[in-house]
């Protein structure tokens, strides 16, 4: 083994920690009730390339462009996260804020695949979703690992079936280079 590490390499094995560590705070993020319907994964290789390969085919599809410049930053990332929930649950409250008068009315509701999301979804796990994004980018910016929390990633993704029991899903690409990708690009 060389005495040395070079930092490309280093940098691509610490991006990759970082990447589980933002899962852990992820997992540990306050939940309603304490109840977790959030699912996480990292995705890098291959399966990274492919949601960046389903995203360039959505662009075509629905001729939104953003689809192309969201993908090629999933392609320059060295992982992707992805955080779902399981938003078809409800939470037990008949707060109504999903459009039914009750759980039981939500709980009975067809669940349908919009162009993205399937819906309707719980808005306390919408809430635990948010949260749970929150908490791994938090993560990631303490470690000085670049991100930006991607719709277009988590329809990709969930279209890929990634997280196959997820309902909603955003994707996180993570990078460390000399000037941040995701927010310094045209």
């Amino acid at each position: 083994m060389s005495p040395m590490i070079e930092s490309k390499n280093a940098e691509r094995e610490a991006i990759l920690e970082a990447a589980k560590l933002m899962l852990i705070s992820a997992r540990t993020a306050p939940k309603s009730a304490g109840i977790d319907d959030v699912l996480a994964i990292i995705v890098h290789g291959e399966e990274k390339d492919a949601i960046a390969c389903k995203m360039e085919a959505m662009a075509e599809e629905r001729k939104i462009e953003d689809f192309r410049r969201d993908a090629k930053n999933v392609r320059d990332s060295e992982a992707v996260i992805l955080i779902g929930v399981r938003g078809n649950k409800s939470f037990g409250l008949n707060c109504g804020a999903c459009g039914y008068e009750s759980c039981k009315e939500f709980d009975d509701a067809r669940k349908n695949f919009g162009e993205d999301f399937f819906g309707p979804t719980c808005l306390f796990k919408a809430l635990d979703l948010g949260i749970a994004l929150g908490s791994a980018v938090k993560t990631a910016s303490m470690l000085n690992v670049d991100n930006r929390i991607m719709y277009r990633v988590g329809t990709a993704a969930l279209k890929l079936k990634l997280l196959p029991e997820a309902t909603v899903v955003m994707g996180i690409p993570v990078s460390a280079k000399g000037k941040n990708i995701y927010f310094d690009r045209p």
